[in-house]
């Protein structure tokens, strides 16, 4: 049975993006790509909130044309764009991404259907809003997560006040010379 992910990267007081939905806190380098780049080995299709996937779906294309990118970011595009995605939303219209299924009702019947089909995981890719709807319904198995030594204050949080409690059991954690923290937790 595969299980559901949520990979996210977090600052210490626990926000996913600044308060411009930016990622720019991150203390991103060769080793968190690395640890990055191993997880997505685990992927069975990644899932997405609305946003999220806008964004990816936006990016990720552009970057399969694009005569300066890495072979690094090239890799992952050619992935991600073969790669089975799921997109959660009730308000998006359509999702035309390649290779793509939007899920718009019945959201815990589907998740079960989707955990029971045979491969890798499924893993949430940031999406703080699915993320945090998926926490309330008791969908998500496993957090594998990255912790940044920043503060920011204020921004898009991961957990919040509906956040139903879950005891967690450590699976493994390790410190990156960033300083940036990886937990993996899973709460069977």
């Amino acid at each position: 049975m595969r299980k559901l992910v949520l990979f996210a990267h977090i600052s210490l007081d626990g926000f996913a993006a600044d308060s411009n939905a930016s990622l720019g806190f991150l203390s991103y380098n060769q080793e968190l790509q690395q640890f990055a780049d191993e997880l997505v080995k685990t992927v069975g299709a990644p899932i997405y909130g609305k946003n999220t996937y806008q964004l990816m779906a936006g990016y990720w294309p552009t970057v399969l044309a694009n005569p300066a990118a890495s072979q690094s970011e090239l890799d992952h595009a050619q992935w991600v764009e073969q790669i089975p995605k799921i997109v959660f939303s009730t308000t998006l219209p359509s999702a035309n991404w390649h290779n793509t299924t939007l899920i718009k009702d019945n959201v815990v019947d589907k998740v079960n259907q989707l955990k029971q089909q045979p491969g890798k995981d499924l893993v949430i890719f940031g999406s703080p809003g699915l993320a945090k709807s998926f926490m309330k319904l008791g969908l998500i198995d496993e957090y594998k997560l990255t912790l940044h030594p920043i503060i920011l204050g204020e921004g898009i949080s991961l957990f919040d006040s509906h956040t139903p409690m879950n005891k967690l059991r450590l699976l493994e954690s390790k410190t990156l010379g960033s300083g940036v923290v990886t937990v993996h937790y899973t709460g069977r």
